[in-house]
């Protein structure tokens, strides 16, 4: 454990009490967004993602520390282990490095190798390999061991076996595996050429290479599903004369031995039919892990942005869900997301009955006071785009309508969880109800959702799913903990990644909601089913009561700091009515005039607490998101024939990748910002410039109608 630290320590550039107490806390059971949020002292104010890294990184160490454990447990039951194979596992620092050194002692298949072991020609190999003959004819030496019973006929077909063993040997070799990697990672070229004579979206990669060392991240992925659709053959192009060159500097060392001609051709034959072949699939398995791992990144990154996007709040929405034969879903629903009228009408073709969807549209907006129409960008979105601008363009005051990402709409209308939330409701009119909602307030409504199903990522069906769900729940955890949770109308969904709660509590916590009636305060929580201590300290300061008994229970401030806040409002002169009342306007000011180290011992709780505690008093039931841009809504329709070259306008990111953004500038095709228009300077991430959910000026470079392609640019803008 202590040789872990060591290295935690010096990979994150940290203290030594940071990564101790980290752990220690991890160990406790306390989550990620409860040690960012409400143990900084402890662990120098590191933030979630940092805190995340870590936690992956020690995950992976404690894993491969059982994995050499397990290795030298099993080398050692063969009787083989000996110090310098345990010294070699202690100094493994990745998986790959155990696998290898356990790759001689692992139980394999029947190969050429072990067939000839079993005819008895080990000797003879140690002696050609040996290569400390330097006179007489190797023939003679191996004629001692034709053996006819076991298939070994002549001289020649013991030195056939005697090659095989050798080749083996070389192949399973821990440091020459290891060297030859370097070499492939190096030097290697990937290449790909078309394995079909078809168009595809794969063309580019029809006649493409690159070097292994400077290859995209993204570019390895869509080389692997262009591969796996078959429309490429790939393989990895290596200078062989250097590898075999290298081979043969490590087990060629006596010219002048009369074997060394046959360790030769047997280091040649061990290349081309097991190392070559063997280390290419390491090699790209290892490419697809890292292009993989950026993606997660970029995925991730993505997700957050996208969650985190302002709500548009206090605004009853009509959420419409378009379609053509079907007909398009309507859902109004008010400013808390209460369903409060559903339609369905058909304005698109084939129906086309305009006039009546016309005037179901404006009897709904009408009546119900809508202030924005939420479409769906899915089929039939630009028709129904246009028949709801012109609607809009009949009323006497001013309404707007947003076209927002269906992206997993329909999977969480067809869920479990969408049937027990609306089981009066049709699953397409679920669809709407989700696309009034998630313009109202994303985080709410996509938590609802599958992070995968919601279309800010790249390739994501090609990534390990298991660290990719891991990844993103991660992800969708810091966003809610983050925002707050209220207790009193929060789905079970959003409860069940409030820190320390699972789908279980979340349910309890519902549960007890309608037996009992709203929550009053936070200590409530303790009467809810299998809602524990340690639950409870883990939760309880995400968890948001508005119109509870005390002030503080509105606010992020933990239960546990209550006194602290007490202490420090009596100490500056304030009272916890004056936090209600929004009248600490000076408080800041009366702690800066004492210290604010001084204060914080007065209460008893470290600095960084103490400002956390200042700046929930003085914004209680605050919303991070608030403080963003908000979202562009429209009163007319654009289309991608009204875009020219020259032209301006403020779009939307809608997502991120490697090499540019893509970005919604109303016309129902995004157009893509490659990463050397981004900025005047020079870009190395895109996600240094850009997030999902910025709100962007954009000028039109070039536009294709017929392929629906838009190139935009944001530089001199």
């Amino acid at each position: 454990m202590a040789d872990i630290v060591a290295q935690l320590i010096r990979e994150f550039d940290l203290k030594p009490y940071q990564v101790q107490n980290t752990i220690k806390l991890v160990d406790e059971g306390c989550t990620i967004p409860f040690i960012a949020r409400y143990r900084k002292e402890q662990t120098g104010e590191l933030n979630d993602q940092v805190l995340r890294e870590l936690y992956d990184r020690l995950v992976y160490l404690r894993n491969l520390e059982s994995r050499k454990e397990e290795v030298r447990r099993l080398i050692e039951e063969q009787e083989k282990l000996t110090d310098e194979i345990s010294s070699a596992l202690e100094a493994c620092t990745s998986m790959q490095e155990v696998d290898d050194i356990y790759r001689p002692f692992k139980p394999k298949r029947r190969t050429r190798a072990s067939i000839a072991r079993e005819k008895g020609l080990e000797p003879l190999a140690e002696i050609i390999f040996g290569q400390n003959i330097f006179s007489g004819d190797i023939i003679e030496i191996a004629q001692s061991y034709i053996d006819p019973e076991k298939g070994v006929n002549s001289a020649d077909d013991a030195l056939a076996g005697a090659m095989d063993i050798i080749a083996e040997d070389v192949s399973d070799d821990a440091e020459i595996r290891k060297n030859v990697r370097q070499l492939f990672f190096k030097h290697g070229v990937l290449v790909s050429r078309a394995a079909k004579e078809e168009d595809s979206v794969y063309r580019m990669y029809y006649d493409f290479r690159e070097p292994i060392s400077r290859i995209a991240r993204h570019r390895v992925l869509a080389v692997n599903r262009g591969e796996k659709e078959g429309f490429l053959q790939v393989k990895i192009e290596v200078p062989e004369e250097l590898i075999i060159e290298f081979l043969m500097a490590k087990t060629v060392r006596e010219k002048r031995s009369i074997t060394s001609e046959f360790v030769v051709k047997a280091v040649e034959d061990s290349y081309k039919r097991l190392i070559s072949p063997s280390v290419e699939n390491e090699v790209r398995n290892e490419l697809t892990e890292l292009a993989g791992e950026q993606a997660i990144k970029v995925f991730a990154e993505n997700l957050r942005n996208l969650l985190l996007q302002p709500p548009v709040k206090g605004r009853v929405v009509l959420g419409l869900d378009p379609a053509y034969r079907t007909g398009c879903k309507l859902a109004v629903v008010d400013d808390t997301g209460k369903v409060l009228a559903t339609d369905v009408i058909y304005p698109t073709p084939p129906q086309n009955r305009v006039e009546d969807a016309e005037r179901i549209l404006l009897h709904l907006i009408e009546k119900y006071k809508v202030d924005i129409v939420s479409i769906g960008n899915g089929t039939a979105s630009r028709e129904s785009e246009i028949f709801t601008a012109g609607v809009l363009k009949k009323l006497d005051r001013r309404v707007y309508y947003m076209v927002v990402s269906e992206a997993g709409a329909s999977v969480y209308s067809a869920s479990k969880l969408g049937a027990e939330e609306f089981p009066d409701f049709d699953v397409s009119l679920r669809s709407a109800i989700s696309i009034a909602r998630r313009l109202q307030d994303p985080l709410a409504e996509l938590v609802k959702i599958d992070p995968k199903a919601i279309g800010v990522g790249q390739y994501q069906h090609d990534m390990n799913q298991k660290r990719l769900s891991e990844t993103l729940r991660g992800v969708v955890e810091d966003c809610v903990n983050s925002v707050g949770v209220d207790l009193n109308t929060a789905s079970p969904a959003l409860l069940s990644y409030v820190s320390g709660i699972n789908a279980a509590v979340a349910k309890n916590i519902v549960d007890y909601r309608e037996n009992f009636g709203r929550f009053t305060s936070r200590q409530e929580l303790k009467k809810v089913k299998k809602l524990g201590e340690k639950t409870f300290e883990q939760c309880a300061g995400f968890l948001r009561i508005p119109e509870g008994q005390n002030i503080l229970d509105n606010t992020s401030v933990h239960p546990e700091s209550y006194d602290a806040a007490a202490k420090l409002l009596k100490l500056t002169g304030y009272s916890l009515d004056d936090v209600k009342n929004g009248k600490l306007d000076g408080l800041e000011k009366e702690v800066r005039k004492r210290g604010i180290e001084s204060v914080a011992s007065a209460i008893g709780v470290g600095v960084p607490t103490l400002r956390d505690i200042i700046n929930e008093l003085q914004k209680p039931g605050r919303d991070p998101r608030d403080e963003l841009p908000k979202p562009i809504l429209m009163t007319d329709v654009l289309s991608i024939d009204d875009l020219k070259p020259g032209m301006v306008l403020t779009g939307t990111v809608r997502n991120v990748a490697d090499f540019g953004a893509f970005v919604d500038v109303g016309v129902h095709q995004d157009g893509l910002v490659h990463i050397s228009e981004l900025s005047d300077k020079y870009v190395r991430n895109p996600m240094d410039v850009v997030s999902v959910g910025d709100i962007v000026k954009v000028r039109v470079l070039a536009v294709d109608v017929e392929r629906k392609r838009i190139n935009l640019s944001m530089k001199n803008v």
